[in-house]
C-alpha cells in the first residue's frame, strides 16, 4: 500500500506544535494499550464488587439500559461524551466527578409510558448514562440504589486511573489568560475513554460534538495554556493522516506490529494480557482514532475558561437521541447493520473453525494438479533428475507418469540413507528447481501442471528433494492468526479508495459549530432578522452541500419561515419581519430547521456508509409481525425530488421525468411508469421536484448511473453515491404498521421423479429438440444481462430459435421427467410460470431432487438472471466439488459473479474465503482479483469487504508478501510510466535510474514473489538484461534474480497504459480449450502463458523463451519475407538440424498451429499481424497481444483490416506439407483443426457463461449481446458434426488463399522499419546463433573447394569452403549456397558501404542458372569474392557476420553427397505416371432414412500424362441405377494430388432394407476443360459388408474398375 506523499504543507500546523506523524500515531498506541489496562482492572474491580453486594448499580457486561423505563424529571442535565480512541462501546465508561454532587435519590421503578425521549425537567446525576451498538437504545438502571450507596460506590463506577502519560503538546507552559483561573499546577487532562457529566450551556439549541474538558478536577487551578496555534490546520492535517485511504508504511510498520500481533505497543513486564482482547467491535482491534482541537478560546461566549475542548467519539446507537437541545455524532463499529453483522459473525466462524493440524503446511505453494488420460497412461515414462543436499551428484530415475511423488521420495531417499526404518517419506517433498513450489506426494507424477509443461517442450525434469522443516514457512498462518481478533474495518481502511469518500465526522462537527454559532447570534438578534437569517441560511446550504447536496422537503419548508435573504430569494419565504421579532416564533423555526437538519444527517449517515452515524430517535419497533407472503398491499413509494442536478441539464433541457420499473432476474414484472413532466427548481441547490406517488418505510436516497455504453450493468449494481458527479434520487416509502418478515418457504416434502423414457415418443422429441437449445439460452441470459427492454424486444425478434411460449408452457409441465437431463436445470428454472412466494416450494423441491449438475453447468446460475438465494445456494453447493486447479480456471468469473449476490454473506462469498484460506494459490490470485475490483465504482465497496475479510483470514505472513507486492507493483508501475512518457533518447537513462529504485527495493525487503504466480519468488533485479519494447506502449523487459539458485532468472514483461484483463481473458479461454482437448486425448501442444493485471492500465506478462516473432523470421528474408514460402521452414531447420529434431518441431508445429486457428476464430482474435504471431525453437507457434477480440478488428476507413476467419498463410502451409505442394499432412492438419473445432462446440454452454459472467466487468470488448453472439455463431451448437468439419474446413481454405493477410504482414513490416534502431544486431537466417572471432578464432586461410548437387530440400547446388584457423591444424568444411553468400553481402551492406566491400557476383544470368557450367563460373566469382572480403579492413573481415558465416553448422557435418537422392514427399508417390492409384478418406453414416457420405481426403493420386498435377474432383453413383438418377459430385480441387472436401453428400429417402442391395460406386476424375475428363481412381463399396449402425470412416484404396473396401 502507498502512502500519499504530498508536499507536506498540510502537516506544517502539526510540526508547529511539535508532533510528528510517527508520534501521533504512538500516543495513538499507547491510549490503546491503556485502554486496555483499565478495562482489565475495572473487570477484577467489577467480579470483586459482586461478590461483596447482592446489587450493583450497573452491570459493565451489559450496559444497555432500557431508555423509556427512566423516571420523569431527572433528564435536563444529561450529557453523553464520545471516547476518543472510538473502541469497542463496553471500554467506555462514565465517570461522575467527586466534585459534583448526587441528588434526587429516587428508587421508583415505574417508566413513563410513550415515547417521549426527552421530558422536560432535571435528571439526577446519580445514574449511568451509556450507549451501545444494540437495538436497544439508551436506558438507565438505577437498580435498588439507596442513599447510602451513592456515596460510597460512585469511585467504584469509575475506571482506574490511567497511568501518567506524557502530553503530546511539547511545548512549554504558557502564562495564563487574563481572566483564566490560575494555580499553581497543570492538571491532567480526564481519561479520554470516560463519560463525563459535563453541564450544558443554556441556550445551545445543537449541542456541540467539541466538547469542553475540565482544566482541573480540584478546584480552580490555572490550566495548561498554549500559545497561538493554527487550529484549523491541525485539524485538517489529523483528518488527513486518519482517513486517507493509504497510510504511510513505515509509519505503520512502527505503530501497528504489536496490533497485528495480538497485543499493544507496551509489553508490561513480558508478560500477556489476560482477558478479553481489546476490539473495537466483535472483530476489529482499535483503529488509529481521529481527533479535532479547536482552539480554547475561540468563540468565547461560548465556552468557559479553563476547558480544554476535544472532539471525542461515544458508543453507538442505531437510534437517535437529543441531548438536551443539542445532537451527537458517534464512531461506529464493523457491526454498523444486520448485513455487515452477519458478515463479520461469518467471518468470526471461518477463523475459528479451522481444524488445521500443522499449520505450517499452511504456508507451502502446491504445484497445480490436472489429471487426464493423456498424462496418465502406464506407457509413459518419464526421465527424473533430483538434485539433494546431501549427494553430491544428481540421481536420474526413468519413472512411469502414473507412479506417486512419495514413491520418487522414496526411491531416493534409499541413496541418501543406509536405513530407512525411522525416516518418514511425508517429511519430504520435492521442489521443481527455480520455482517455490512443491509437488504433491499422493498424486501421480505425471498429474502436475509442472510435469506437463516440462513434458510439452522437451526440458528437462529437474527436481530438488528438501526436508519439511527446511522449507521456508514465512507464509503460513499461525495460531494466533486464527485465534486473534479480526481487523476488518482496520483493513478496509488501507485499501486504495479510487471513489469519491464520504465526509468525515470532524469536518461534519466543525459544520454544526458554525451553524450552532450563527443560530445563537440569530436567536439573540434584537434586529436585522434578514441578515442574521442569511448566515444561518448559508451554514445550513454548506450543511446541506457537505451532505451530498441533498436539500430534503423539511429543511425546504424551514427554510420558507425566514425572512428573505440574498441566499435564497422564493416566493413562498415568509415575508412579514414581525412575526420574527418575538423570540419564541424564531425558536420554532430554529427548531425545525434542526430537526429538518438531524434528519438529514440521519439520512445521509444510512445511506452513504459513513464511518460515524447519530444517536437517533427511538426507532419505531413493533409488535406486530406479519409474513411477507401474506401482505397484500401493493408496491407504493412517493418520487420526491432528484438532488445534485448538473447544471448543463439545467441549460440545456427544460422538462424532466422519471421512468420506474420492477425487474426480477432481468424479467420485467410490470410495465414502467413515469412521473410527470416537470422543470428544474433553484432553492439551495438545483433539483427536480416531483412529489409523485408512482406506483399502486421510510425515505431513501438512489444514486443514479448515467447511462453510457461503459456501464451495461448499471441496472443490477449498487447505487451510485461515490462518483461526484451522480444524480441522487430521493424517495418516500410509506411506514407501516406493522414489521414485514421474509422467509424463504420450505420446499415441498414430495417431487416426483418420472423416467424419461416412459412418455411418448412425441414427447420425448420435443423436448430433446427444447433441450437442444440450452446453448442458445445461454446467450439469452447475457441478453438480459446486457440489453435495456427495447433492446430484447428487437434480439428476441431476431433470434427465432429462442424459447418460446409453448417451450416454457411444455418444458415446465415435463420437469419432473428432466431430472436425468442435468444440463437442462436452467431451462427448467428458466421456464417456471412465476418466482412468487406460493410457487417456490415446488421449485425448490424440484432444485433439491435435481440430478448433481456438472460444476461447468452450474456457473449459468451464477448470472444475475437467477437472484433467488436457494438456486444460488444449490448452484454453490454443486461448485464445491471443483479441485484447486479447476477452481483456479473459474476463479474471474466467480469473482465477477460477487457483484451479483445479494448480500456479503452469502454461500458464493463463504465458498471462496474457505478455498482461498485451505491453498495459497487460490489465495494469491483471489487476491489481486479482488484488488483490481476494487477500480470499478460501481461495487467497490462490496470488493473492500471481500478483500478486507481475505486478508483477515490469510494470516499475517501472507498480509505481508501482499504488501511487498503491491510495493514492488508500484514502483515498476512507475518507472514503466516515466520511460513512456519520456523523449526517446532519454529512456535508456531513466530506465537504468528507476531500476537502481528497484533494487533498492530488494535491498530492503529481500525477496518477494511476482503477482504472476506465487511460485515465482525473486530476490533482485539483473539491470544488463533489462531493456523495453519500442512499441506504441514501451513495456518493460524485466530480468529478475531467482531466489533458487538451481532456478534461471525469470523474464517478464510489465506493461503500463494497456488493459491486459482482456488478455487475462483470451488467455483463460484458450487455457480451459486447451485442458478440454487434452481431456479428450487430444493434445494441442498450446503454448499458454502467464498474463495477470495488477491494475487498470498495468500488468505482467510472462516471457516464453527460445521464440521469435513471426516478424523477425520473415525479415531475415528481406522487407518482403512475409510473401514468401520457406522463412518458416527454413527458421526451423536452422534450429532443428537433425532430420528427427526437424520432424518433431513440425509434428508441434501442425498441432499448435491448427489449436491457434481454432481458438483464435473462435474467440474472435483480430489485430492478427506478424508481430502478434510466435514461433518457439521447438515448433510450438502462439498468439500474444489480445487487445481485440469478439471480432472488434481494426478498421482502415470502412475496411476490415482482418480479412480473413483466421490467420493461415501459405508459410505455414510450407512446414506442414514439406513443400509448396499439398501433402497427406495436410490432412492431418485438417482433421486436428475439424476435430478440435468439434471438441470446443460441445461446450458451448460453458464458454457462454463464462464470457457471459464476465459482461459486468468493464472489458469495452465486451459489453453487449453483440459480443456473445460473435461466440455462439462461430461455435455453430445447432449445426451437426458433419456440417461444422465442412463448416470448418471452408475456412481453412479461405484463410489459405487470403491475400490480405500477407499484405497485412508487409504493411506491418514496413510500418516497424522506423523502430528499428542502430544497435539491433543483424544475424544470418540460416545460424541459429551469432559467432565472433573472440568465440571462434581467428581465420586464416578461406578456399571454395567444389560444388555439389543437392536436391533436398531444392534442387540446386551448394559449394564446399574449406576454412583454416590460427592454432589449429585440422581444417573445417562448410556448406554454403549461393543464395546465403548473397544474403551475407546484402547484410554486410548494410553495415559497411559499399566502397570497403568487393564486388559481388550477378545474380541473373542468361540460360539456366542452375546448370553445371553455371555453378562452376559461380565458385570461381565466389572465390575471388571471400578472398578479398577476407583481406579487407579488419572492422570488415573481423566482424561478427563474417565470423558467423564461416562457423559450422549442424549440417556441416554430414559430408556433402550424402543428401544427394530427394526424399520423396508423403503425398507425391513415385508411381508410373499415368496409372491411376492413391486413396480415398470416407465417412459414411445412415440415419433417418437418409445415407450420408462425406468425401473427406484423397491422397497418392497420380499425375497426368503430360506431368502435371490433375485436378481432381469425387463423383458418386448409388447403384444400381440405370437412369444415372443418384449422381453426387464433390468441387474441383486445384492441381494437387492430395486434394481435401470434406464434403457431405446425402441421400434421402433410402429404407434400411434398400441398403443391403446397393452398392456405392465413387470415381475420382480430373476436370479438362473442353477435354474428356481423365479417370484417376475408381473404387465400389458393398454397403451390406458395412455395419451402417455406427459412423464408418475410413481409407479406401483407388484402383482399376476394382471393389475394393477397407
Amino acid at each position: 500500500m502507498s502512502s500519499t506523499q504530498g508536499n507536506g504543507e498540510h502537516w506544517k500546523s502539526l510540526e508547529s506544535v511539535g508532533i510528528s506523524r510517527k508520534e501521533l500515531a504512538m500516543a495513538e498506541a499507547l491510549q490503546m494499550e491503556y485502554d486496555a489496562l483499565s478495562r482489565l482492572r475495572h473487570d477484577k474491580e467489577e467480579s470483586r464488587a459482586k461478590q461483596n453486594t447482592d446489587s450493583s448499580l450497573i452491570s459493565w457486561e451489559e450496559p444497555v439500559l432500557d431508555f423509556y423505563s427512566k423516571p420523569a424529571g431527572r433528564q435536563k442535565d444529561l450529557k453523553l461524551l464520545r471516547g476518543l480512541s472510538g473502541s469497542d462501546p463496553t471500554l467506555n465508561y462514565n465517570s461522575l466527578s467527586p466534585q459534583e454532587g448526587l441528588s434526587n435519590h429516587s428508587t421508583s421503578q415505574g417508566s413513563q409510558p410513550g415515547p417521549d425521549p426527552w421530558p422536560k425537567g432535571s435528571l439526577a446525576r446519580d445514574y449511568l448514562y451509556i450507549f451501545d451498538g444494540s437495538d436497544e437504545g439508551l436506558s438507565l438502571s438505577p437498580g435498588d440504589i439507596g442513599p447510602g450507596d451513592i456515596d460510597g460506590s460512585s469511585k467504584k463506577l469509575s475506571p482506574p486511573p490511567l497511568p501518567p502519560r506524557v502530553s503530546i503538546w511539547d511545548t512549554p507552559p504558557l502564562p495564563p489568560r487574563k481572566g483564566s483561573p490560575s494555580s499553581s499546577k497543570i492538571s491532567q487532562p480526564n481519561d479520554i475513554n470516560t463519560f463525563s457529566l459535563v453541564e450544558q450551556p443554556p441556550g445551545k439549541l445543537l449541542g456541540r460534538c467539541i466538547l469542553e474538558e475540565e482544566e482541573e478536577r480540584g478546584g480552580g487551578g490555572p490550566g495548561r495554556l498554549l500559545g497561538p496555534v493554527d487550529y484549523d490546520g491541525i485539524n485538517d492535517a489529523i483528518t488527513r493522516l486518519n482517513l486517507k485511504s493509504t497510510y504511510d508504511a513505515e509509519m505503520l510498520r512502527d505503530t501497528t506490529r504489536g496490533w497485528k500481533e495480538g497485543r499493544g505497543p507496551l509489553d508490561f513486564g513480558g508478560k500477556d494480557s489476560p482477558g478479553k482482547p481489546v476490539a473495537r467491535s466483535k472483530t476489529m482491534p482499535p483503529q488509529v482514532p481521529p481527533r479535532t482541537y479547536t482552539s480554547r478560546y475561540a468563540n468565547g461566549k461560548n465556552k468557559t475558561p479553563g476547558k480544554n475542548r476535544r472532539i471525542s467519539a461515544a458508543p453507538v446507537d442505531s437510534r437517535r437521541h437529543a441531548v438536551a437541545n443539542g445532537h451527537e455524532l458517534f464512531e461506529v463499529s464493523e457491526e454498523r447493520d444486520e448485513e455487515v453483522a452477519a458478515f463479520c459473525h461469518m467471518l468470526d466462524v471461518l477463523r475459528s473453525g479451522s481444524d488445521i493440524q500443522d499449520y505450517s503446511l499452511t504456508g507451502y505453494v502446491w504445484s497445480a494438479v490436472t489429471p487426464s488420460p493423456e498424462h496418465l497412461g502406464d506407457e509413459v515414462n518419464l526421465k527424473v533428475t533430483v538434485l539433494c543436499d546431501s549427494l553430491q551428484e544428481p540421481l536420474t530415475f526413468t519413472c512411469n507418469c502414473s507412479s506417486t511423488v512419495d514413491l520418487l521420495i522414496h526411491q531416493t531417499l534409499c541413496y541418501t540413507h543406509d536405513e530407512l526404518r525411522d525416516v518418514d517419506v511425508g517429511n519430504f517433498v520435492l521442489k521443481p528447481c527455480g520455482l517455490e513450489e512443491f509437488l504433491q506426494n499422493k498424486h501421480a507424477l505425471g498429474s502436475h501442471e509442472y510435469i506437463q509443461y516440462c513434458r510439452k517442450f522437451d526440458i528437462d525434469i529437474r527436481l530438488q528433494m528438501m526436508e519439511l522443516k527446511a522449507v521456508r514457512s514465512d507464509l503460513a498462518r499461525t495460531v494466533n492468526d486464527d485465534q486473534s481478533p479480526s481487523t476488518l474495518n482496520y483493513l478496509v481502511h488501507l485499501q486504495e479508495r479510487p471513489v469519491k469518500q464520504t465526509i468525515s465526522r470532524q469536518a461534519l462537527d466543525l459544520l454544526f459549530d458554525t451553524y450552532h454559532n450563527e443560530v445563537d447570534a440569530f436567536l439573540l438578534a434584537d434586529g436585522d432578522f434578514p441578515l442574521k437569517a442569511d448566515r444561518v441560511v448559508q451554514s445550513v446550504k454548506a450543511i446541506c452541500n457537505a451532505l451530498a447536496a441533498v436539500e430534503t422537503p423539511e429543511i425546504t419548508s424551514a427554510l420558507n419561515q425566514l425572512p428573505p435573504c440574498p441566499s435564497r430569494m422564493q416566493p413562498k419565504i415568509q415575508k412579514d419581519p414581525t412575526v420574527l421579532a418575538v423570540r419564541e416564533n424564531r425558536e420554532k423555526v430554529v427548531e425545525a430547521l434542526t430537526a429538518a437538519i438531524l434528519d438529514l444527517v440521519e439520512l445521509y449517515c444510512s445511506t452513504f456508509d459513513a464511518d460515524f452515524q447519530t444517536a437517533v430517535h427511538g426507532s419505531r419497533k413493533h409488535d406486530l409481525v406479519q409474513e411477507a407472503c401474506h401482505f397484500s398491499g401493493p408496491l407504493a413509494f412517493t418520487v420526491y425530488a432528484t438532488h445534485r442536478i448538473p447544471i448543463t441539464w439545467a441549460t440545456s433541457y427544460e422538462d424532466f421525468y422519471l421512468s420506474c420499473s420492477l425487474s426480477h432476474g432481468g424479467k420485467e414484472l410490470c410495465s414502467s411508469l413515469y412521473t410527470r413532466r416537470a422543470h428544474f427548481s433553484k432553492y439551495l441547490f438545483h433539483l427536480i421536484i416531483w412529489d409523485q406517488q408512482v406506483l399502486t418505510c421510510g425515505r431513501k436516497l438512489l444514486g443514479l448511473w448515467p447511462a453510457t455504453q461503459e456501464n451495461p450493468s448499471a441496472r443490477w449494481s449498487a447505487p451510485n453515491f461515490h462518483q461526484p458527479d451522480s444524480v441522487i434520487l430521493q424517495i418516500d416509502f410509506p411506514t407501516s404498521a406493522f414489521d414485514i418478515k421474509f422467509t424463504s418457504p420450505p420446499g415441498d416434502k414430495f417431487s416426483p421423479r418420472y423416467v424419461f423414457g416412459s412418455l411418448r415418443e412425441e414427447d420425448q422429441r420435443v423436448l430433446k429438440n427444447i433441450m437442444q437449445k440450452e446453448s442458445l439460452y445461454c446467450l439469452c441470459i447475457s441478453l438480459a444481462l446486457s440489453l435495456s427492454k427495447k433492446d430484447q424486444v428487437s434480439g428476441q425478434a431476431g433470434s427465432s430459435q429462442g424459447l418460446t411460449d409453448a417451450d416454457k408452457k411444455r418444458l415446465w409441465e415435463k420437469r419432473y421427467y428432466c431430472h436425468l437431463e442435468v444440463n437442462s436445470l436452467p431451462l427448467v428454472l428458466a421456464s417456471a410460470p412465476s418466482w412468487e412466494w406460493a410457487c417456490l416450494p415446488d421449485i425448490y423441491a424440484l432444485l433439491k431432487q435435481w440430478t448433481h449438475m456438472n460444476h461447468q453447468d452450474a456457473l449459468g446460475l451464477l448470472h444475475a438472471t437467477f437472484p433467488d438465494q436457494e438456486v444460488r445456494r444449490m448452484a454453490v453447493q454443486w461448485i464445491g466439488s471443483l479441485s484447486d486447479a479447476e477452481l483456479l480456471d473459474y476463479l474471474p468469473q466467480l469473482v465477477q459473479a460477487l457483484k451479483y449476490e445479494c448480500y456479503l454473506d452469502s454461500p458464493l462469498v463463504r465458498f471462496l474465503l474457505k478455498r482461498a484460506i485451505s491453498d495459497l494459490r487460490v489465495t494469491h490470485y483471489f487476491f489481486w482479483l479482488l484488488k483490481d475490483g476494487l477500480k470499478d465504482s460501481q461495487f467497490s465497496i462490496r470488493y473492500q469487504y471481500l478483500l478486507a475479510a481475505l486478508l483477515c483470514c490469510c494470516g499475517k505472513g501472507l498480509r505481508e508478501e501482499f504488501n511487498r507486492q503491491c510495493w514492488l507493483v508500484n514502483t515498476l508501475a512507475k518507472l514503466a510510466q516515466q520511460v513512456r512518457e519520456a523523449a526517446p533518447s532519454a529512456r535508456q537513462g531513466i530506465l537504468r535510474t528507476g531500476l537502481e529504485e528497484v533494487r533498492q527495493f530488494f535491498a530492503l525487503i529481500g525477496s518477494c514473489r511476482l503477482p504472476l504466480s506465487p511460485s515465482l519468488l525473486v530476490k533482485g533485479i539483473v539491470p544488463r538484461d533489462c531493456s523495453y519494447f519500442n512499441s506504441n506502449a514501451v513495456p518493460l523487459k524485466l530480468s529478475f534474480q531467482n531466489v533458487d539458485p538451481l532456478g534461471e532468472n525469470i523474464r517478464v514483461i510489465f506493461k503500463c497504459g494497456d488493459d491486459l484483463r482482456q488478455d487475462m481473458l483470451t488467455l483463460q479461454m484458450i487455457r480451459i480449450m486447451s485442458k478440454i482437448w487434452v481431456q479428450e486425448g487430444l493434445d494441442m501442444r498450446m503454448v499458454i502463458f502467464r498474463c495477470f493485471s495488477t491494475g487498470r492500465g498495468r500488468g505482467m506478462v510472462e516471457m516464453i523463451p527460445n521464440a521469435e516473432t513471426l516478424r523477425k523470421i520473415q525479415v531475415e528474408h528481406g522487407v518482403t519475407g512475409s510473401f514468401k514460402d520457406r522463412p518458416l521452414a527454413d527458421w526451423l531447420q536452422k534450429h532443428n538440424p537433425g532430420e528427427d529434431e526437424y520432424d518433431k518441431a513440425v509434428e508441434n508445429f501442425i498441432y499448435s498451429c491448427a489449436g491457434c486457428c481454432v481458438a483464435t476464430y473462435v474467440l474472435g482474435i483480430c489485430d492478427r499481424h506478424n508481430d502478434n504471431i510466435m514461433l518457439k525453437t521447438t515448433g510450438h507457434m502462439f498468439h500474444i497481444d489480445f487487445g481485440r477480440f469478439l471480432g472488434h478488428a481494426q478498421m482502415f476507413g470502412n475496411i476490415k483490416r482482418d480479412r480473413a476467419p483466421f490467420v493461415f498463410t501459405s508459410d505455414m502451409a510450407y512446414v506442414i506439407n514439406g513443400g509448396d505442394k499439398p501433402s497427406s499432412r495436410f490432412h492431418d492438419f485438417v482433421d486436428l483443426c475439424c476435430q478440435a473445432y468439434n471438441l470446443i462446440r460441445k461446450h458451448t454452454h460453458l464458454f457462454l457463461n463464462l464470457l457471459g459472467l464476465m459482461l459486468s466487468c468493464g472489458i469495452p470488448e465486451l459489453s453487449d449481446l453483440e459480443d456473445l453472439k460473435y461466440v455462439y455463431d462461430a461455435l455453430r451448437p445447432q449445426d451437426t458434426e458433419a456440417n461444422a468439419t465442412t463448416y470448418f474446413t471452408r475456412l481453412i481454405e479461405s484463410s489459405l488463399g487470403s491475400v490480405a493477410t500477407k499484405l497485412n504482414f508487409f504493411i506491418h513490416n514496413l510500418a516497424q522499419m522506423k523502430f528499428t534502431g542502430s544497435d539491433d544486431r543483424l544475424t544470418l537466417s540460416f545460424a541459429p546463433r551469432t559467432h565472433t572471432l573472440k568465440s571462434s578464432g581467428r581465420i586464416s586461410d578461406v578456399f571454395l573447394c567444389r560444388h555439389e548437387k543437392t536436391f533436398h530440400p531444392n534442387k540446386g547446388y551448394v559449394y564446399v569452403v574449406k576454412v583454416m584457423r590460427e592454432n589449429t591444424h585440422e581444417a573445417t568444411y562448410i556448406q554454403r549456397t549461393f543464395e546465403e553468400f548473397q544474403e551475407l553481402h546484402n547484410k554486410l551492406r548494410l553495415l559497411f558501404p559499399s566502397s570497403q566491400l568487393p564486388s559481388f557476383p550477378s545474380r541473373f544470368v542468361i540460360g539456366r542458372s542452375r546448370g553445371e557450367a553455371m555453378a562452376e563460373r559461380r565458385r570461381e566469382e565466389l572465390n575471388r569474392y571471400i578472398r578479398h572480403l577476407t583481406h579487407e579492413a579488419p572492422e570488415v573481415a573481423e566482424c561478427d557476420l563474417v565470423y558467423t558465416f564461416f562457423h559450422p553448422l549442424p549440417r556441416d557435418e554430414k559430408p556433402a553427397g550424402t543428401s544427394t537422392a530427394p526424399k520423396p514427399s508423403d503425398g507425391s508417390w513415385a508411381r508410373p505416371v499415368g496409372k491411376v492409384g492413391g486413396e480415398v478418406k470416407l465417412s459414411i453414416s445412415y440415419k433417418n432414412n437418409k445415407l450420408f457420405i462425406m468425401v473427406m481426403h484423397i491422397r497418392g493420386l497420380q499425375l497426368l500424362q503430360d506431368g502435371n498435377d490433375p485436378d481432381p474432383y469425387v463423383k458418386i453413383y448409388l447403384l444400381p441405377d440405370p437412369q444415372k438418377t443418384t449422381k453426387k459430385k464433390t468441387k474441383v480441387a486445384r492441381k494437387t494430388c492430395n486434394p481435401t472436401y470434406n464434403e457431405m453428400l446425402v441421400y434421402d429417402g433410402i429404407p434400411k432394407g434398400d441398403l443391403q442391395q446397393r452398392e456405392l460406386q465413387l470415381s475420382v476424375l480430373s476436370e479438362q476443360g473442353f477435354w474428356e475428363n481423365v479417370l484417376l481412381g475408381e473404387v465400389h463399396i458393398r454397403l451390406r459388408e458395412l455395419d451402417l449402425a455406427q459412423e464408418k470412416t475410413g481409407w479406401f484404396a483407388l484402383g482399376s474398375r476394382s471393389h475394393e473396401t477397407l
